[in-house]
């Protein structure tokens, strides 16, 4: 039967719990519904929706919770425990609360095609049955629904996206190489309707973006470098995300789960600074923190002129061994070490890339970088910015280097912070130092001892350190600032 009675303040903080679960699932490409078991004030089981992940059609977000629960009291009967679930149970759940002698139910969202509470049929109402259990619903229906609604826009997007029709003179990376990558759980986003794109399909990941306490929260904007994709982040997205501020990583075209043209001429500075432009704009981002990461190369400088559009957007910056250079005798005179490394046209230069990594990465993570890129179809972008250099910039692109130099130096009031890798074998310690003094900014940069160039990967405690250091209002909860060195 339903109660009419009020819910009460902890009635909602559970519901909370469950929500929680809910986007934990969300977060793993399952729709997302969350439960959780009550045993006099105290949670003793939860989980949420995996059927996808595990193969498995019994695995709801009430059964996940129930299982728990009985293990956790050593007893398949739940008499005297309440289940919180964001959405109206269906007919498989529903029997199973009933069968496990629940005392109370409390449901979120209302389903109107499988939802055995009343939607459809009502079980709990069914005076057959040998056992009654209690039944509420519409808990923080809003939240409830919000988070579907949300889930499943971005599933409609996705789909929509995937149909994009594929240009003539450009490749898409098949799904399937992207199977096996490890520790990249986000559902994807894309855009391709952008003008600069005439057709060109751009993906990027969107996570987090939760306020706290009414304050607006930062947007971590990463980009990567010219041999790598949004696989970059994958250490820092849940650090940041979990703090609630909003954190994209885009795949530049050519690379990642972006299109990519066949030819190496489409690249260039201009062309790939106006499809982040526009992409930024679309998505009204504001209080940017620039993420610009490690290489040597034109997309550095790429995103170190992104402010000159509109300063008004950005707050942070955080470099990750990423030097700027305006094509000057003053340039840093490591760029021509870097052509080697990258080894100009030759399909070996991604694998070369990953051999200076240090510390070494595993087989998985070597993949996982490779993946965008099955062959050398795949690799005009990596063959353009091996020889699209800082040092020989066009007259175009030298214009904005110095403006953007001059940006840095004379206009910037925002937050900074840069990280350096000790053991980085091209750019060492010096030139990133006279990099930062180059920038006009203040204090020392933040030295990691074991890093190399792949200056991520130490991971969470760098993302940590870099929320205290450029937003320490949106500090991860619950996080110690642990040094990363």
């Amino acid at each position: 039967m339903r109660v009419p009675e009020p819910p009460t303040e902890s009635d909602a903080d559970f519901m909370r719990l469950a929500l929680a679960q809910a986007r934990l699932g969300a977060a793993l490409g399952e729709v997302p519904v969350g439960a959780v078991v009550v045993h006099q004030g105290r949670v003793i089981g939860a989980g949420h929706n995996a059927p996808r992940g595990g193969h498995d059609p019994t695995a709801h977000a009430e059964m996940q919770a129930l299982r728990a629960a009985a293990q956790t009291l050593g007893n398949y009967r739940l008499d005297d425990c309440e289940l919180f679930v964001t959405l109206e149970p269906c007919a498989m759940c529903s029997g199973a609360m009933l069968h496990a002698r629940l005392r109370r139910v409390v449901f979120g969202a209302a389903d109107a095609k499988t939802g055995a509470a009343g939607s459809v049929l009502n079980l709990f109402a069914q005076r057959q049955l040998n056992h009654h259990t209690l039944l509420q619903g519409g808990l923080l229906q809003a939240e409830c629904v919000g988070l579907l609604s949300d889930f499943f826009r971005q599933r409609r997007a996705q789909q929509r996206a995937l149909a994009q029709p594929l240009r003539d003179d450009a490749l898409r990376t098949p799904e399937s190489c992207f199977a096996a990558v490890p520790d990249y759980p986000w559902r994807g986003h894309y855009s391709s309707d952008l003008p600069s794109l005439r057709g060109l399909r751009m993906h990027y990941l969107d996570e987090g973006g939760r306020e706290r306490a009414g304050q607006q929260g930062p947007t971590w904007l990463c980009l990567h470098g010219s041999l790598t994709w949004s696989y970059f982040y994958r250490k820092m997205i849940p650090v940041w995300s979990a703090a609630g501020a909003r954190v994209l990583a885009p795949d530049l075209v050519g690379f990642g789960k972006s299109d990519k043209p066949k030819h190496e001429r489409w690249h260039s500075l201009d062309r790939h600074r106006q499809v982040l432009l526009e992409w930024i704009e679309r998505l009204d981002l504001r209080q940017i923190v620039l993420v610009v990461p490690v290489g040597g190369g034109l997309l550095d400088l790429l995103g170190l002129t992104l402010p000159l559009a509109d300063a008004q957007r950005y707050a942070g910056l955080l470099l990750l061994n990423t030097p700027l250079a305006a094509g000057e005798p003053g340039s840093p005179a490591a760029w021509p070490a870097m052509r080697p490394a990258q080894a100009k046209h030759r399909p070996a230069a991604l694998e070369r890339w990953l051999d200076q990594i240090d510390p070494p990465l595993g087989a998985a993570e070597r993949a996982a970088y490779r993946a965008p890129f099955p062959d050398c179809g795949h690799r005009a972008a990596l063959r353009a910015f091996a020889t699209l250099q800082p040092d020989r910039l066009t007259a175009d692109a030298a214009t904005i280097a110095h403006r953007a130099q001059d940006f840095w130096l004379h206009e910037w009031r925002g937050r900074s912070g840069m990280v350096m890798g000790r053991q980085d074998p091209v750019l060492g310690e010096p030139v990133r130092r006279e990099l930062w003094r180059q920038l006009g900014q203040d204090g020392a940069p933040l030295l990691l001892a074991q890093a190399g160039q792949l200056v991520p990967e130490p991971g969470a405690a760098l993302a940590q350190w870099a929320a205290q250091q450029l937003w320490p209002g949106f500090c991860p909860p619950g996080h110690s600032m642990a040094d990363p060195r």
